[in-house]
């Protein structure tokens, strides 16, 4: 009878999990949009950033020559984006300039993704939007809200504080959502705001932001809806998110404060990459169990068990996550962190193309990034149905999610794509960055 128990209990177990996954609502991206300004009106180059901050600064020529050095490594080209309030004379950095920074970005986004996907704003059933450092009152859901009016019944949630990696927590959070309340649209947002968040000191843990983060956000909309299969782009596969705020080291290597002066900024200490690696290995590892195939998890577990028993001196084996994905979008962040991706992970210079031209084109847009890389591929026509996409952002916290889909389609070339009229341009080989990135810094004192 011990017997029998012993291998029918196991055996329940296993049926019983698989039984829980696939009662899950399949979960749809119907249409993605992401914000691109209108005209030359926002374009900076590098040169016109490094003439504003010097114009209307407070900056020594020490932190000035420490901000051109940044600027000249960054990969960033000749044509992102700053909000207008930033790029006047003098500059007008006021909550309302911030407010209206945002309605351009959101509504600009949203009032393209809705219209092409031919739905209303009453049809939605969840909001989530997520901005890290511009919160204001009434909230930013509730501005989406009362501008497409939604009914009194839609679930909304705003998301602050949450770094880079917040978007696709919010994507995460809406999955859950959608296995709740059936046949719903969820609308997911993701932006940052720059208007009232450029650093005026000369702390230089703090002036990295200024060189790198740039006017952005996207507008996703999500199905659960059967019937929307044949319409939809892509079917959300997994979502895994790894937190290691209990480290002080990692909680506070990104931290908005006030410098010494009382200027507020964003310090970014010496330990941001490390705590970057960490979070992401730990999040690649929790992936890694459901998406490498076999052959891999066994090598990888192999290696793991050779290495802790000490049977030689073995390399760790990094699994070939290359072999479970077609497409891989890491959040931008920075050349460093880019550079090291490719490196630790494997992956091509073809493969990292649509992160690093992201960050050529259109800077650190925040959270919004992973979505102009998804764009980036999309213009080039190289998302092919039964495709896997992986997408991974990081970010305070410190924080690291991501989220595998499966393209459902082909998708064309599409003219509401930010690329779609340069796309023929990249990619493009930028200014080859001589020496060290200036990356590291002590926390401000």
């Amino acid at each position: 009878m011990f017997a029998v128990l012993s291998i029918a209990l196991p055996i329940f177990f296993i049926l019983f999990f698989f039984t829980l996954r696939s009662s899950r609502r399949a979960v749809y991206l119907l249409d993605f949009c992401c914000y691109k300004p209108a005209g030359e009106a926002q374009k900076c180059s590098k040169e016109l950033v490094m003439e504003r901050s010097r114009l209307y600064g407070n900056f020594t020529e020490e932190t000035l020559g420490f901000m051109d050095k940044i600027s000249d490594r960054s990969g960033l080209g000749q044509s992102t984006y700053l909000p207008e309030a930033l790029l006047r004379e003098p500059p007008s950095p006021s909550m309302g300039e911030a407010r209206r920074e945002a309605e351009a970005v959101v509504f600009g986004a949203v009032d393209q993704l809705l219209a092409a996907a031919g739905v209303k704003g009453e049809e939605l059933a969840i909001l989530v939007v997520n901005c890290s450092v511009f919160n204001v009152v009434p909230c930013l859901s509730d501005m989406v809200v009362n501008r497409y009016k939604l009914r009194d019944g839609a679930v909304s949630y705003n998301l602050s504080g949450m770094g880079c990696g917040a978007g696709l927590c919010a994507i995460g959070l809406a999955e859950q959502l959608l296995q709740v309340h059936r046949n719903s649209y969820a609308l997911v947002v993701s932006t940052e705001n720059i208007t009232q968040n450029a650093y005026m000191g000369n702390d230089r843990s703090m002036v990295l932001l200024n060189c790198l983060f740039r006017v952005g956000g996207a507008a996703v909309l999500l199905s659960n809806r059967p019937s929307d299969l044949a319409s939809s782009k892509y079917q959300l596969i997994h979502t895994v998110r790894s937190h290691t705020a209990s480290s002080d080291r990692s909680y506070e290597c990104i931290f908005q404060q006030e410098d010494g002066e009382g200027r507020v900024g964003v310090t970014i200490t010496k330990d941001l990459m490390a705590v970057a690696i960490h979070a992401i290995k730990a999040n690649v590892t929790s992936l890694g169990r459901v998406v490498l195939p076999l052959s891999e998890q066994i090598l990888y577990l192999s290696n793991c068990a050779l290495r802790r028993l000490r049977v030689a001196d073995i390399q760790p084996y990094v699994p070939k996550f290359k072999s479970a994905f077609d497409h891989f979008f890491p959040h931008v962040g920075g050349k460093p962190v880019l550079d090291e991706l490719e490196r630790s992970l494997g992956f091509s210079g073809t493969q990292m193309e649509a992160c690093r031209m992201t960050l050529y084109r259109f800077g650190n847009t925040s959270s919004s990034s992973v979505w102009y890389e998804l764009a980036y591929a999309e213009a080039k026509g190289r998302i092919k149905r039964g495709d896997r996409v992986w997408q991974i952002a990081f970010g305070s916290g410190f924080k690291c999610s991501s989220a595998v889909w499966r393209a459902t389609r082909t998708v064309d070339r599409e003219r509401k794509n930010p690329w779609s009229d340069e796309i023929d341009q990249f990619p493009v080989d930028p200014q080859q960055v001589v020496g060290s990135f200036p990356y590291y810094f002590e926390p401000s004192e």
